[in-house]
């Protein structure tokens, strides 16, 4: 039964955006997460985070019910994997977390996915994507419900430790207090944060909305389907380019895309 005291869970906690105002709020996933790991391991769970903010958004978690987020200290353009990956290998045996969790991707940055992913490799832990719950912990394995598309479900029996992504299917987490969150304390850790080169060469801008897909007639019934399979077919006002260069011929089909509304 939960809490188990002698589980020891953490989470990797990031600052949100709520997705109309931009404004700063705990992350929806990451907020799961905590969910989750109160409920596995209680005054066992540790919350971890990686920057040097100091939003409202980090307070949020502590309002769920934490006494403490262990903050790593590292500029923005830092690599969270070394860090963490240092973090938790250099860390003491007792203190160890038989599970790891994170949300499936940031809300604001490069929201790549990818932390998780690295994170794993980097400790050599097997990764369970897009859990829902974990039923219990017995004889050093778990049972994970993953979460599949069109709500369907997977139990899977993992050895610890591991870490896991937590789905939108997980249970919501708890409404966040403000006492808990203005009492709660952000313990610093001063660590070495190697600089992500890449990431320096990248040029960022706002997000587009994706290109709309061209409209597809789709049946309704058997007849419909066996009428358009047998119908002669009709233009419709196309044309067909068979002569002109691969310019002329690229012309027209960026014509055609801009006036379907596919491009802009």
């Amino acid at each position: 039964m939960w809490p188990d005291t002698n589980l020891k869970v953490a989470a990797l906690v990031s600052v949100g955006q709520h997705p109309k105002s931009g404004r700063a709020r705990r992350a929806s996933q990451d907020a799961r997460a905590v969910e989750l790991g109160l409920k596995m391991s209680g005054d066992n769970f540790e919350a971890i985070h990686v920057g040097n903010c100091h939003e409202e958004g980090l307070r949020q978690y502590l309002g769920m019910g934490l006494g403490r987020i262990t903050r790593l200290v590292a500029d923005e353009d830092a690599d969270a994997v070394p860090v963490l990956g240092d973090h938790l290998q250099t860390a003491p045996a007792e203190t160890m977390p038989d599970i790891l969790l994170t949300g499936v991707h940031a809300e604001r940055g490069e929201g790549s996915g990818m932390t998780p992913y690295l994170l794993a490799e980097r400790l050599g832990w097997p990764l369970v994507p897009r859990i829902a719950d974990i039923y219990k912990v017995e004889n050093g394995k778990a049972d994970v419900l993953q979460a599949l598309p069109r709500g369907q479900r997977r139990l899977l029996r993992v050895p610890l430790p591991f870490v896991a992504t937590v789905d939108n299917a997980a249970p919501d987490a708890r409404q966040y207090a403000f006492g808990p969150a203005n009492r709660g304390q952000l313990v610093d850790l001063t660590v070495p944060a190697p600089t992500d080169d890449a990431r320096l060469q990248w040029q960022c801008s706002p997000a587009r909305p994706r290109p709309k897909r061209l409209p597809i007639a789709k049946a309704t019934s058997a007849a419909d389907r066996f009428k358009a399979a047998t119908a002669k077919p009709q233009g419709q006002g196309g044309t067909i380019i068979r002569e002109g260069t691969d310019s002329e011929k690229a012309a027209a089909i960026m014509a055609l895309l801009v006036s379907e509304g596919v491009v802009r």
